[in-house]
């Protein structure tokens, strides 16, 4: 605009100068342009110098982890990393108690098989060289649940010393000056955190990729995405890199990873376990609350952490976090369930596969004695509204600021675009789409923010109606917990910058507040893949097409499906959880 100024006040001197000022005019004209093309070319290297320094801050890491390995192996040749691989945290905790195992050799163990897994599908920001030295000083924590467990955290999970870049140049070379509370309970119960993970650009996506550390992809199929935003623990943990990971999840960032990779996870309640230290894509924002939570190969790995976590050594690090223990009882319970189900959600048609893995999952339970009954959540429509336009209250402001300083990753252009247009250009493209494409005239209105702060606080009024009239559904109902689908299999990649209604099935239950966890149940067939050839959509538009694009090629992926409890029954999911596992291992026998 500067340079605009220069040239119109050229065209306006007085018109004695004569040329003379028009050259003059012209002249500055181009000499702003000269320095704003130079302060660009300057940014654009200082961007490079950034991600070079991070780039090789991780080889370094990685170089130096694979000597430390290499080393180990050497002076302990009957160390058994394939008996370590292979047994369930149950198992393993079980042996390093009884002093059957070493913390050193399930270290290294894990640590090789990380360094594997990471060159085949790109999943680690950071090797955490200090856990090399705590694995010396863990005898006092021998009594912790977790004693010689090796953890992976994601990227934007504080621990000191280490950048938490949630994707972002802005945020590389800005270590933590401390751990997070998360990492500290960790430790304090003798985990080890070894290693950080991939992450999409600005975590608001359920891709993985970035500028700095590029792209993370599925363990199961490298043309296909390990899902988002904890896609690197997805792909760590499915890749057999980790045993335990922690992840966090504003719209289903841990639950689509596991379900991409095939493991099982859990977004607890937020505000059950400290959030104090875990960067978030939004700051402040209130309508989808982003929960830390566990990421695990079963169930009762990711009970054991939540049981290791809700002590009194978090309640205290963190007073806002209720001090409720983790309710054994309740997850050890036989009672038979009252299960509502829900095979569609009339925002986005389920895959073949998603469907018949339902079927099949609903099935069992009935022959175990629960009792299912069809449940239909209250105007979906109105409640996605709620969700984007909760996430993106400011209208994208804060996500478009925190890209600023560098370039954009290209799995996230497509997504970003709209946001970047003017408010008054996003509503009136709105209006004129509505007759042609309602969905588009949906997204654009929806990204255009709340618009002020009564609008605000008129949202979050809304957010909790919705909440009370779905509540008060379940009652009508009588359910104690929800099974519903997952959306699947993994996307091919770059699809997921380009489909939000998919999110529908998870956003859903961060919005309500509501733990919702995933567990695999099956894989897709041949039939599936036939079946998927005829798929149309709801709605037949874009959108579905686009769908259809992303899930097709898929067969032999894993397939999941979500099991929901209300509000703070965090151990009632993972009992559901645990009972949906159980049966389908039955099943395959």
């Amino acid at each position: 605009m500067e340079n605009v100024k220069h040239f119109l006040q050229g065209l306006q001197l007085d018109s004695q100068c004569g040329s003379t000022a028009l050259v003059t005019g012209a002249a500055a004209c181009l000499a702003g342009a000269l320095v704003l093309l130079a302060r660009t070319v300057d940014g654009r290297r200082a961007a490079g110098r950034k991600i070079q320094k991070a780039k090789k801050l991780r080889e370094d890491g990685l170089l130096r982890a694979n000597q430390a390995v290499l080393h180990y192996k050497q002076s302990h040749p009957n160390m058994d990393s394939a008996l370590v691989l292979s047994l369930s945290m149950a198992e393993l905790t079980e042996k390093l108690q009884g002093d059957l195992l070493t913390p050193e050799d399930v270290f290294y163990s894990y640590m090789e098989k990380t360094l594997c897994v990471d060159k085949k599908l790109n999943c680690c920001t950071a090797i955490l060289l200090e856990s090399f030295n705590q694995l010396k000083t863990l005898e006092p924590n021998k009594r912790g649940p977790l004693y010689g467990v090796p953890v992976s955290i994601k990227d934007n999970i504080a621990y000191k010393n280490y950048d938490s870049t949630c994707g972002l140049l802005n945020n590389v070379d800005h270590p933590a000056k401390s751990d997070s509370v998360i990492v500290e309970v960790l430790k304090r119960q003798g985990a080890i955190p070894f290693v950080k993970t991939n992450i999409p650009q600005g975590l608001l996506s359920y891709e993985c990729s970035n500028v700095i550390y590029g792209q993370t992809v599925n363990p199961h199929n490298l043309q296909k995405t390990s899902g988002g935003s904890s896609g690197g623990e997805g792909a760590l943990i499915g890749g057999g890199g980790s045993l335990l990971g922690i992840g966090s999840d504003i719209g289903g960032s841990i639950r689509i990873p596991a379900a991409f990779c095939g493991f099982c996870a859990l977004k607890p309640t937020a505000g059950r376990l400290s959030s104090r230290g875990v960067s978030s894509a939004s700051p402040g924002q209130k309508s989808l609350r982003s929960s830390p939570g566990p990421m695990a190969k079963d169930v009762d790995s990711l009970a054991l952490c939540m049981q290791a976590l809700l002590c009194d050594h978090m309640f205290d690090l963190d007073p806002t976090v209720p001090p409720l223990s983790f309710n054994v009882q309740t997850y050890k319970s036989s009672k038979p369930l009252r299960i509502g189900y829900i095979e569609n959600n009339c925002l986005t048609q389920p895959t073949p596969s998603m469907i018949r893995s339902m079927r099949e999952v609903k099935a069992l339970l009935e022959q175990a004695g629960h009792t299912l009954v069809p449940y239909t959540p209250p105007k979906m429509n109105y409640a996605f509204e709620l969700i984007v336009k909760g996430i993106l209250a400011d209208g994208a402001y804060t996500l478009l600021q925190n890209l600023k300083g560098g370039p954009l990753d290209p799995c996230l252009k497509i997504q970003v675009r709209p946001y970047c247009l003017p408010i008054w250009l996003k509503k009136t493209l709105s209006f004129l789409l509505k007759p042609l494409s309602p969905r588009g005239s949906f997204l654009l209105e929806s990204v255009t923010g709340v618009g002020s702060i009564p609008k605000l606080w008129k949202h979050h009024a809304a957010v909790e109606e919705y909440i009370q009239e779905t509540l008060a559904e379940w009652r009508k109902c009588n359910m104690d917990v929800l099974l519903c689908p997952m959306f699947g299999p993994a996307f091919n990649l770059t699809y997921c910058s380009r489909l939000i209604f998919p999110l529908s099935f998870t956003a859903i239950y961060n919005l309500l507040n509501f733990p919702a966890g995933v567990v695999p149940v099956s894989t897709v067939t041949a039939e599936d893949e036939d079946e998927l050839r005829h798929y149309r959509g709801f709605f037949q538009d874009h959108w579905d097409k686009l769908f259809h694009e992303a899930v097709s090629g898929g067969q032999g992926l894993p397939m999941a499906v979500q099991c929901v409890a209300p509000p703070w029954q965090d151990e009632l999911c993972l009992r559901f959880m645990k009972e949906v596992e159980e049966l389908v291992k039955l099943s395959r026998k």
